[in-house]
């Protein structure tokens, strides 16, 4: 079709005119247009990453979201982080990063926004990057824009191309543990304009010249990419996409999709003799439907589901069942998609009826594009061409739509895949201390760092440990954190003997997608949902949600692993935790000893400063629980026998007739009586039962002159003295 325009800007000029402007049109062509048979850009195209040495790279216009081409890359670098040691399995982990550089658009670009590595968000619409990088540049690609410094550094400054006219980005120290360690598949969101751009402007900037204009009210779009052999290839979507024709207007090139005129061919100008030789005066052609698809569709990257391809169809009645498609990479809307679908296919209908007209000189002024009435016939007419014959003006026409087109109705594009974009956040840090949680038995404290974030994006952080000299050395790193958060409400005093249904404690999640599950009473029996609440050992049955990250907790087990003498003094605002082994980091460092104070750092991606935690290690894992059922039986004048039933660090689980393991080096036992804050006897023995003679007690009660006495009754273990068990004397 463009060809024919051409030709007839050259027919303008007379007969001798007609065949050099022919000659010079079809010249034009040639360097603007594509040649037959070669495939346009397909929408599909932008979504792979390349590294290929000639790959071609796109012009971007307005916003779009393209892969762009590695053009540099370093290899990776490894990192190794060794934990435990110390009578505990060594184990080295590996780490990747990557430095790299990718190009965008092969005209300068405004800024980038969201990237996605592997499909999953990577760095939000503010700026943040979802995983570890050291650093990110972006290169606009203006006229003077500087070599990277990385890429110099690489390849020598003397030798390496500041890429000017290029757009690009540089990816310096990538943290590719989230990409199976090795560089993912990149996709750009790209603003190369502030704002929609007209398509003259894009076919303005094709040619280079910036000589093409549009002759009536432009198309304008959000976004495109342009890309191939030629100016004219780059350019034919557009064409295609918006039925367009190129014509000349006063010796500039200029786009339209039609320019309606005050023009009537009536059927009396018809010429049928020019220089004694007959011409076809009129001659009408319409076209059979099965020639129209009876169904088109539009392609195009749609920026309500992060621009991801989509398609929307318009659909005729009638006979036929060819199916066509329109390749647009351009971003457009759904709604807007099918506008465009609907357009196409009514100007495909109405495009059947043709005409070819003998005109007088007088049709000289008429110009390609320009839109005119037929008498007899009704709608508007396009001319598609000018053509001499026989010292006549042969017109070429087409009947197109004169009526803006009514909305075809609502599109759906499907629900797609939408990356919710989060902020990372602020690190929440706690270092807390438990009892003996695990099967293998602690022979030092049982320290840990818990890490969290504000969201789903947390990424995880590097841990210090403050060593003496006051300065800080690696601890390791947190890559996920376990479920974090605080109580909202008091988590007031209960039993430990008992499944607590009539308490619960609410509490607030740090990451407000997290979720809790509740558990059955087999599954509590057997360790499930063991979490922290301050400094006591619970367990929650139920989870039910109360708000966003919001969850009230209930059928509790409390004072779990020991921890009843935790049960008190609970407040509003206390660590929640979720107790999950592999997202704890054990402090295994030498400071981690009982009576030491332990101070800690940790800093994400979202930290403008570290988070700082410190506790005082008490050793509670080393140390056996409480006796429990504690009994006395006797009297002041027979004597008193008392008996209970020790507990283990080990053995938790109810195994009926066999006792819990033992878990310490010996058995033993240190009984006590006290009289107020007094130590009046204490005595070590061997056996969990304890005599009190008759005399013992009356030389106590004497000593004690009238204040209550108190029996306490701690195990003694392989580290030292448990918790006590204490009854009242009442003589």
């Amino acid at each position: 079709m463009a060809t024919l325009v051409l030709t007839a800007v050259g027919g303008l000029f007379g007969p001798v005119g007609a065949a050099i402007g022919a000659l010079a049109g079809q010249a034009v062509d040639a360097q603007i247009f594509k040649p037959a048979g070669r495939q346009g850009p397909r929408v599909a195209d932008l979504r792979v990453q390349t590294s290929s040495f000639g790959t071609q790279v796109p012009l971007l216009f307005g916003a779009m979201r393209v892969a762009g081409t590695v053009i540099w890359a370093t290899d990776l670098k490894e990192s190794a982080e060794t934990s435990g040691g110390k009578g505990r399995p060594s184990v080295t982990t590996y780490s990747y990063s990557a430095s790299f550089a990718v190009v965008l658009s092969a005209r300068s670009i405004g800024r980038v926004g969201r990237i996605w590595a592997d499909g999953n968000l990577l760095r939000g619409e503010a700026g943040d990057f979802k995983t570890g990088i050291a650093a990110f540049r972006l290169h606009d690609g203006n006229a003077d824009q500087p070599v990277d410094p990385l890429i110099a550094a690489d390849r020598g400054a003397g030798v390496t191309s500041a890429h000017r006219g290029l757009a690009y980005a540089v990816f310096e120290g990538l943290d590719l543990a989230d990409f199976g360690n090795r560089i993912p598949s990149l996709t750009f969101e790209v603003f190369a304009d502030e704002g929609a751009v007209a398509v003259d402007g894009i076919a303005a900037v094709l040619v280079r010249d910036g000589t093409i204009g549009f002759a009536g009210e432009a198309p304008v779009l959000a976004g495109y990419a342009a890309a191939g052999d030629s100016a004219g290839e780059a350019m034919q979507p557009l064409i295609d996409g918006h039925d367009l024709l190129l014509r000349n207007d006063a010796g500039d090139m200029v786009l339209t999709q039609g320019v309606a005129i005050e023009r009537m061919l009536r059927r009396e100008e018809d010429l049928g003799w020019a220089r004694g030789e007959a011409l076809a005066g009129r001659e009408m052609v319409r076209g059979p439907v099965e020639a129209v698809p009876r169904r088109l569709s539009v392609r195009h990257y749609d920026p309500e589901r992060d621009y991801q391809a989509g398609a929307q169809s318009a659909e005729r009645q009638g006979a036929g069942w060819e199916q066509a498609q329109v390749d647009l990479p351009a971003t457009l809307g759904g709604a807007s998609a099918k506008m465009r679908a609907a357009d196409l296919l009514r100007r495909r209908m109405l495009g059947r009826r043709s005409a070819s007209v003998a005109c007088g000189w007088a049709a000289l002024a008429l110009k390609p594009g320009d839109v005119v009435a037929l008498e007899g016939e009704g709608g508007g007419w396009r001319i598609e061409s000018s053509e001499w014959e026989g010292m006549a003006v042969r017109l070429g026409l087409v009947a197109v739509p004169t009526r803006p087109l009514v909305a075809p109705g609502a599109a759906d594009g499907g629900s797609g895949i939408h990356q919710p974009d989060r902020l990372v956040g602020a690190t929440h840090l706690a270092l807390i201390e438990t009892p003996q949680l695990f099967d293998a038995l602690a022979d030092r404290p049982q320290l840990f760092v818990a890490a969290s974030g504000g969201s789903s994006a947390w990424r995880g952080g590097a841990v210090l440990l403050r060593v003496e000299d006051g300065g800080y050395a690696p601890l390791g790193s947190v890559r996920r954190g376990p479920v974090m958060g605080q109580t909202l409400s008091v988590l007031e005093r209960g039993t430990s003997l008992l499944f607590d249904d009539g308490a619960s404690v609410e509490v607030q999640l740090f990451d407000a997608d997290a979720v809790l599950a509740p558990a059955s009473d087999a599954a509590l029996l057997n360790g499930a949902n063991a979490c922290m609440i301050g400094e006591e050992v619970v367990q929650f049955g139920t989870a039910s949600p109360s708000g966003p990250g919001q969850w009230r907790l209930g059928r509790l087990l409390r004072g779990r692993r020991g921890s009843e003498k935790r049960m008190a003094g609970h407040a509003v605002g206390e660590t929640f935790l979720l107790l999950t082994a592999d997202a704890l980091l054990p402090v295994t460092d030498g400071r981690a000893v009982a009576g030491c104070l332990v101070e800690i750092a940790a800093q994400g991606l979202g930290d403008a400063t570290p988070a700082e935690a410190d506790r005082t290690v008490d050793g509670r894992a080393l140390v056996p629980p409480s006796p429990v059922h504690l009994r006395l039986s006797g009297s002041a004048g027979e004597g008193v026998t008392a008996r209970w039933i020790r507990r283990s660090r080990l053995g938790w689980g109810w195994i009926d007739g066999v006792d819990a393991p033992l878990a310490e080096e010996g058995e033993a036992y240190l009984v006590a009586i006290r009289a107020g804050d007094n130590l009046i006897r204490s005595e070590e023995i061997f056996a969990p039962v304890w005599s009190y003679s008759p005399g013992a007690i009356a030389d106590d009660l004497v000593v004690a002159d009238g204040t209550p006495l108190n029996l306490i009754v701690r195990q003694r273990g392989t580290h030292g003295l448990g918790s006590p068990a204490l009854a009242s004397l009442s003589f």
